[in-house]
């Protein structure tokens, strides 16, 4: 076996036969080394044989998830921070925060929903969300209030963004909002459970009555909103829910229905002080606020706003 490769987290998730999840959670106690590369986590073949066989001689007899500072790493447990969300402006908010601390961000791209849930599971340190409720017609706080209801926590709004439909260019099924994704002439592609974009369109669905069934490609889920809108500009689909800012970047258009709100979610613990002091630093700077400028189809005006604090 080749010592020198090195994998990605759902190939270590394949090799441990593990979630994705408990490799993340290995990864922040410390247990298992890890590294960044551009956007994605890697972690090198000889760290995943050090792991194993020190689990399976029980050196030390300890618990791998009880490990506050990894032996084989440098870097404390303490210092490394999970952050879970898929839009890019989290992997610049990484970005910042590890030029301007002694933090450590780690990257988990999972959808609001499941982001949330596992912030509740003690897996994330920083989530983000975009979870429409219909019946309060408000974002995000119904959702967090609900899911961590016995722990405090603060949400900051770190942007705004323009969520709605991808439509094949010319939009020739003459698609304007969600009734028309009940006809029958219509495909559609939709995104995974637990997913922001997900939960709105359901939410749309049940507000104006609509059937899933009657919905022809529900039942078929990508992972983003760069794959949904591929899909459609390919001619897999003719619809899909996803942000403005995507639609710039492949050949679909864009039917705006909703302007949703993209908040952080912080736990307000001891641990958590240096990362919540720098994150208000960052969402009001100069240097983070100037990047988030050149994105397209999103809206600064909330930014840095605390939406609730427990």
């Amino acid at each position: 076996m080749n010592q020198n490769s090195s994998y990605t987290i759902e190939e270590v998730s394949q090799l441990l036969k593990i979630s994705k999840l408990t490799v993340y959670d290995l990864i922040k106690k410390g247990a298992l080394p890890a590294y960044r590369v551009g956007r994605q986590m890697r972690v090198d073949q000889q760290d995943i044989e050090q792991y194993k066989t020190k689990n399976k001689t029980g050196i030390g007899h300890e618990d791998p998830h009880n490990i506050e500072v990894n032996k084989g790493s440098k870097k404390k447990n303490k210092n490394q921070v999970v952050i879970s969300g898929q839009d890019i402006v989290l992997d610049m908010l990484s970005k910042y925060i590890e030029t301007h601390t002694s933090l450590t961000p780690l990257r988990l791209y999972n959808g609001s929903l499941n982001s949330l849930i596992s912030m509740y599971n003690g897996e994330c340190d920083v989530v983000s969300v975009h979870l429409y409720d219909g019946d309060t017609d408000e974002y995000n706080l119904p959702y967090v209030k609900r899911i961590l209801i016995s722990q405090p926590f603060i949400l900051i709004n770190l942007v705004c963004r323009n969520a709605g439909l991808y439509v094949q260019q010319g939009n020739p099924q003459n698609i304007k909002g969600w009734d028309d994704l009940a006809n029958p002439h219509i495909t559609l592609v939709n995104r995974e459970k637990g997913s922001g974009a997900r939960v709105l369109l359901d939410e749309q669905l049940r507000m104006n009555e609509i059937s899933t069934d009657s919905l022809k490609g529900y039942e078929r889920e990508l992972t983003s909103h760069f794959s949904v809108a591929s899909a459609v500009a390919s001619g897999q689909a003719d619809a899909g829910v996803g942000i403005e800012n995507v639609a710039k970047m492949v050949n679909v258009d864009f039917i705006p229905q909703i302007k949703e709100q993209y908040d952080l979610v912080i736990l307000k613990t001891k641990e958590n002080k240096e990362l919540l002091k720098v994150i208000k630093e960052a969402v009001y700077s100069t240097e983070y606020r100037s990047q988030l400028e050149q994105l397209n189809g999103y809206d600064l005006s909330l930014t840095g706003k605390i939406i609730f604090e427990s």
